[in-house]
């Protein structure tokens, strides 16, 4: 059986499989060494794939890349500092919609302009939500969840890892997919969210099915559906909630962002090398092995996909009303 600690081994273990081979490199090195800043702690799923895609990419671009965690602020300090890097500086930074779309709508005063201050280079990774109740829950499926519900709406709590994170706007849009209105109970991380959920305290929690999956796997919670198009090879017989009949989904992802000051060649450049190591297989395996789905697309192709994510989620943030404080 395989946990997030023996996942992300193996992830490690398939990365240095590939290292061992020889560097396509089909252009000047970089003109110096990279640094990727990621705004939340190490071992997370944004460190993590941060820390995968450097290993490769350094062979690729000649150069070092260093991987620097500048936490606070729910990523939002990493994106001030990249906003203010100059256009001598080689540095990226790996963000999700958290920093990119919902801080800017919710904060009166994030410190920068997600649209205007970075240039989209590469999208790495995609990521599920999904729905989980305890193992021991009556509930058995999401048209159990809804004959409860409908009994008695007052039981649609739904904890999420934390307000104002995307799982708390997924929860709102299942809760207006089944025309149900959810009272959303913020935790301070997934941790005593999941713990909660184990002990019968929380009815159902939604947050990342890669935080969720191997909980699911353990035998402590049961996951009812998940928010793809297709349901996660991890998890044959559970459904997305499309088959199980609501007309639900959607997904995150995390994505590399110059600042608006790199030259657009160094940026697209770095874009292509980037889309280049993820198409090793033994680097998507690894990527799939921290239960992520592996992404390779340039600038152009990321900047487009980023464009249509937005168009999904600003709507549902703006709806909500919800605002936090610096």
């Amino acid at each position: 059986m395989r946990n997030r600690l023996s996942g992300w081994a193996t992830g490690l273990a398939l990365a240095a499989s590939v290292a061992a081979c020889p560097a396509v490199q089909a252009q000047p090195p970089l003109d110096g060494a990279l640094t990727i800043v990621v705004g939340y702690p190490p071992g997370g799923s944004s460190d993590r794939v941060a820390r995968l895609v450097a290993d490769r990419l350094k062979e690729r671009i000649g150069a070092p890349v260093v991987v620097e965690n500048k936490t606070g602020a729910g990523g939002r300090i990493a994106a001030q500092g990249l906003h203010a890097a100059g256009a001598a500086q080689n540095v990226l930074m790996l963000a999700n919609p958290a920093v990119m779309v919902v801080a800017p709508l919710v904060y009166d005063k994030p410190g920068y302009d997600a649209q205007r201050d970075f240039k989209p280079v590469s999208l790495v990774s995609r990521y599920k939500f999904a729905l989980a109740v305890a193992a021991d829950s009556k509930v058995r499926d999401v048209a159990g969840l809804r004959q409860v519900l409908r009994d008695d709406p007052r039981l649609f709590s739904v904890g999420v890892p934390a307000t104002g994170s995307l799982p708390h706007f997924f929860a709102l849009m299942l809760g207006r997919a089944i025309n149900q209105e959810p009272e959303i109970v913020g935790y301070r991380g997934s941790a005593p969210l999941i713990s909660e959920l184990i002990g019968g305290v929380l009815p159902q929690a939604i947050d990342t099915l890669d935080t969720l999956l191997p909980q699911h796997r353990a035998g402590k919670i049961r996951i009812l559906a998940t928010s793809g198009q297709t349901r996660d090879p991890d998890l044959p017989d559970v459904p997305t909630f499309r088959e199980a009949g609501v007309d639900l989904a959607a997904d995150g992802w995390n994505a590399f962002f110059a600042p608006a000051a790199m030259p657009a060649d160094k940026a697209e450049r770095l874009g292509r090398d980037i889309a280049a190591v993820l198409d090793e297989p033994a680097l998507r395996e690894a990527v799939r092995a921290a239960y992520l789905e592996p992404v390779s697309a340039d600038a152009a192709r990321s900047a487009e996909a980023l464009d249509a994510y937005r168009k999904q989620w600003e709507p549902v943030v703006r709806a909500s009303g919800f605002t936090a404080t610096q």
